[in-house]
């Protein structure tokens, strides 16, 4: 861990241990943030763009989904300067014409958590941020093009269910989601998009299709998500390695100015 000020990154990835070997010239920092103490951050290069990673589930995967300080995660990447993510997402999938090893680049999110903090706005200024498009259409645009280079298939329109976890769901409750549109289900995606949208920054993921929701599949293991994670994560890398120098440096989407027009009181600054 180094004293020196960190490089400033505009671009990060948020993932699962072992996606901060994408990087050249890493230097590992911590980030304290008022909502706690996130996982240390790995800042380096990817073909001359600076780019910082979060291992969203800490060191050697220890902290479960319901259990992540996400916003201290996201605010740390504020700090950083960071105006774009990208994050990666295992899912289980809902809709029967996905199958394990498909990626995904969700459109569209239902929020099913119950107990996570989902916003940096619990004061005054009250803020109700537009969630319109959750996902920012020119960071997808990116990874659809890119992806769409290197693996077939690839998904475009997905709609992402977010449940508190850590347990899988029940044979019910996937009919449920289902029954009301959703297409993957997983524990990662909420509060992150929404929390980096309150301060201004893009998010969109990349998500892979790890197993068969329950009801779809007789019985869903922990080992056959890590085994597809394995089989996948090369096509993963490549497709950041690829997406990643090709996002413009100036923004043309909405994203850094919807907070803007959130507030109902006074501006003030998170």
């Amino acid at each position: 861990m180094k004293d020196k000020a960190p490089r400033k990154s505009e671009i990060a990835v948020i993932g699962g241990t072992g996606l901060e070997s994408l990087l050249e010239s890493v230097e590992k920092i911590r980030v304290g943030t008022p909502y706690g103490l996130p996982p240390r951050l790995s800042v380096g290069e990817i073909r001359g763009r600076t780019i910082v990673f979060l291992p969203r589930h800490g060191r050697g995967h220890s902290l479960p989904p319901h259990k992540i300080n996400y916003r201290a995660n996201i605010y740390s990447l504020h700090k950083m300067g960071v105006k774009r993510i990208i994050a990666t997402n295992a899912v289980g999938a809902i809709n029967l014409d996905f199958k394990p090893g498909d990626l995904i680049i969700p459109h569209d999110l239902v929020d099913f958590t119950k107990q996570r903090p989902l916003t940096f706005y619990d004061d005054a200024p009250v803020t109700h941020v537009d969630f319109s498009e959750p996902y920012c259409p020119e960071v997808r645009e990116v990874l659809i093009q890119k992806a769409r280079e290197i693996v077939d298939p690839v998904w475009d329109q997905a709609v992402y269910a977010c449940t508190e976890g850590p347990r899988y769901g029940t044979p019910a409750e996937i009919r449920m989601l289902r029954a009301l549109g959703c297409d993957v289900v997983g524990m990662t995606g909420i509060p992150e998009a929404a929390l980096a949208r309150e301060l201004g920054m893009c998010y969109a993921s990349l998500c892979f299709v790890s197993n068969m929701a329950a009801g779809i599949s007789d019985r869903i293991t922990s080992r056959e998500v890590v085994e597809t994670s394995q089989v996948v994560g090369s096509n993963i890398h490549k497709i950041l390695i690829e997406a990643i120098p090709c996002l413009p440096k100036a923004r043309r989407c909405s994203c850094g100015s919807s907070i803007r027009e959130s507030r109902m009181g006074e501006a003030k600054r998170c």
